[in-house]
């Protein structure tokens, strides 16, 4: 074929691909349709897959034929990736083919749309506000995943999912709370399983950190606010190198994430056989260490309350999840880098101190509180599984190894504080984080003492990190009792179920008394937009404080009012 034609023949291939991502789409969608008319729904299922192949297999051999391979070999390694395993899932099942290779062409969609149409306009508007790119992110995110949870392969009976539902548990998966309407495991088929699988992994890597590292494999340059929007993702860190973040960040989590399947893996395999084993193992970890808390048994973890090696090794993956990734780089450099001064940051000390604190304190108040209640006729060692497991999970996880509807009012009010503190920056979890719970009390204790520094571990806290934290609890607060009284005007449950219900959603823990299921879809959809203001407002709002507008030098006359 002529150089000269190898252009428009590529440029064709990429309209080819264009369509069959909407024909994709449709086969997916509307299976139910496609059975009554046609009925062989298999078969097209089949020739669809097939095509795509095919199309892709041609996508990488214009590529190469231009030479494009030389100017950017990432993309072309990229689609030889996703074709071998399209290939082989071909083997298993054409309907995860479509699937595997609708999200490589959605993708191209979304970067012909960002990069190149109308001139790159969309991506240059986008990256000037970085916080609202953040909360569209995770819109559009939150919408693909409740289209593919509507279809109807995602359930195990072959259902349309209702909207409301589909795009609740979408946006559970993706701001990682774990509240489910219906459950994970017998409604959802495997398609649908997996697809709340990657909402989760795509969640709790965050939305910024998976844009930003394709981003960087198809060969685009990372402006300096998102550069900055990245670090303060994943929390302060001394890494400049967006490229080497990315990297850490990725690595910390497969890492953990496949040494924790490992030891689930030895606690399931002992009930169930080695295949199915594995994929709950790797489902929990991933859910775990995400601190997401979907489960693919309908009572959760209860059956597992009297079993050492899963407790730890759940309750460990969501403690090093709810770390931040910032704290396990520092922890890796304090323990394993050579040639650098022993020494960990302020930021990851104020973490570490603040969640043992934390874990310390639910231990022993739910230990008590529970002692004659859910808790009623365990063993010493259940009982310290028990309470070591729901004050972990406490912290944005959503696991429970007991009935949380047994709740003591006391164990109420100890988990409603764990889950408004929730995690820490930069981490898996959600809630106001332990940085601004500690900048808090720090301000109490100023106070008491008489002190006007805010002082911790030898160093002096800024006062705007004070006010920042006091505007961050205070519209946090705000947020939640206002969709909690119209929830109280639409519910019909006690006051002690709903007020648990929204600090579970707003801390994106997932916990809940029972009444999830239960809600109006008026509640739903409340349920739905504190759990999506949980993950992104607070994150949403420091990044607005830090990108500060020039204001004018005007100064007023200071004065003095009555305080308490």
């Amino acid at each position: 074929m002529p150089s000269a034609n190898k252009p428009g023949f590529f440029k064709r291939i990429e309209l080819v691909a264009y369509l069959m991502a909407i024909w994709s789409c449709l086969v997916l969608f509307l299976e139910p349709i496609f059975e009554y008319y046609v009925g062989s729904y298999q078969t097209i299922e089949f020739i669809t897959a097939l095509a795509n192949i095919l199309l892709l297999m041609l996508t990488i051999l214009s590529r190469v034929l231009s030479g494009e391979v030389q100017q950017n070999r990432t993309v072309v390694y990229f689609d030889l990736v996703i074709l071998i395993l399209g290939s082989l899932l071909l083997i298993y099942q054409a309907k995860f083919v479509i699937f595997f290779l609708l999200i490589r062409q959605t993708w191209f969609i979304v970067q012909f749309l960002l990069f190149r149409a109308f001139e790159g306009k969309i991506y240059k508007l986008l990256m000037r506000n970085p916080p609202i790119s953040l909360m569209l992110s995770f819109a559009a995110v939150i919408l693909i995943g409740t289209i593919l949870l509507m279809l109807p392969a995602s359930s195990t009976e072959g259902y349309i999912t209702h909207f409301v539902d589909a795009l609740f548990t979408a946006t559970s998966a993706t701001c990682v709370t774990g509240l489910v309407v219906m459950d994970t495991g017998s409604y959802y088929s495997l398609f649908g399983q997996i697809v709340i699988l990657l909402l989760i992994q795509i969640g709790g890597l965050g939305i910024m950190t998976i844009s930003t590292a394709f981003a960087l494999m198809l060969g685009q340059k990372i402006s300096l606010n998102v550069q900055t929007l990245m670090h303060k993702v994943v929390g302060e860190t001394p890494v400049i190198d967006v490229l080497k973040l990315l990297r850490s960040t990725v690595l910390v989590t497969v890492i953990i994430e496949i040494i924790g399947a490992v030891f689930l893996f030895i606690g399931f395999a002992k009930e169930m056989p080695t295949a199915q084993a594995i994929y709950y193992a790797l489902f929990h970890s991933i859910s775990a260490f995400c601190n997401a808390g979907f489960s693919l048994w309908s009572n959760n973890l209860c059956s597992y309350v009297q079993s050492p090696l899963v407790n730890l090794s759940i309750t460990f993956l969501i403690i090093l999840g709810g770390l931040g990734f910032a704290v396990l780089i520092d922890i890796y450099h304090y323990f394993f880098a050579k040639g650098i001064i022993k020494k960990l940051t302020l930021h990851s000390k104020i973490v570490l101190s603040t969640t043992a604190l934390l874990l310390i304190s639910g231990f022993l108040g739910l230990y008590i509180s529970e002692y004659n209640s859910s808790m009623k006729g365990f063993t010493v060692a259940r009982r310290v599984l028990g309470s070591w497991f729901q004050s972990v999970t406490a912290r944005t996880a959503g696991f429970n190894t007991i009935d949380i509807s047994l709740y003591s009012s006391a164990s109420v009010l100890i988990t409603v504080i764990l889950m408004f503190i929730g995690a820490s920056p930069g981490s898996t979890g959600g809630g106001i984080k332990t940085t601004t719970f500690a900048v808090l009390i720090l301000s109490v204790v100023s106070m008491l003492t008489g002190k006007q520094d805010l002082v911790i571990f030898k160093r002096k806290i800024s006062l705007s990190n004070a006010r920042e934290s006091t505007t961050l609890a205070t519209l946090a607060l705000t947020i939640i009792i206002v969709i909690l009284f119209v929830l109280m005007l639409t519910e019909p449950f006690p006051f002690e179920q709903i007020l648990f219900e929204a600090f579970s959603a707003f801390g994106t823990v997932g916990l809940s008394m029972g009444i999830t299921a239960k809600l109006s879809y008026i509640g739903k959809l409340l349920i739905t937009l504190l759990m999506y203001i949980g993950r992104i407002g607070p994150l949403t709002l420091i990044y607005a404080l830090s990108i500060r507008n020039l204001q004018p030098r005007v100064t007023y006359a200071e004065e003095t009012i009555p305080i308490g």
